[in-house]
């Protein structure tokens, strides 16, 4: 049972890690420093936001419109911490 923890853990780790790497390209598609006519940038985006999408779409449903900022990575990264964190703390110590 631990090693199905671990592999969750691991699986959730990595997601943070293309949460970020979905925001970070966000940003630079936005400020126009990259440029998405690229085909290896079409692609990576195309990638990371079909991977992100699907959870941020019902986070930005529930919250109010904040005009051009997005909070939904933040707060889903949050989520992701918080089971983290109960995995970690109640869950595993009490797996055998």
């Amino acid at each position: 049972m631990r090693a199905v923890l671990d592999v969750i853990l691991l699986a959730l780790h990595i997601y943070v890690w293309v949460l970020i790497a979905s925001a970070v390209l966000s940003w630079l598609i936005a400020f126009n420093v990259i440029n998405t006519r690229n085909q290896f940038v079409s692609t990576v985006w195309d990638v990371l936001y079909r991977m992100t999408e699907p959870v941020l779409r019902p986070i930005r449903e529930r919250l109010p419109n904040l005009g051009g900022l997005d909070i939904s990575p933040i707060i889903l990264l949050l989520i992701i911490y918080f089971i983290q964190s109960v995995i970690i703390r109640y869950i595993y110590p009490n797996v055998f």
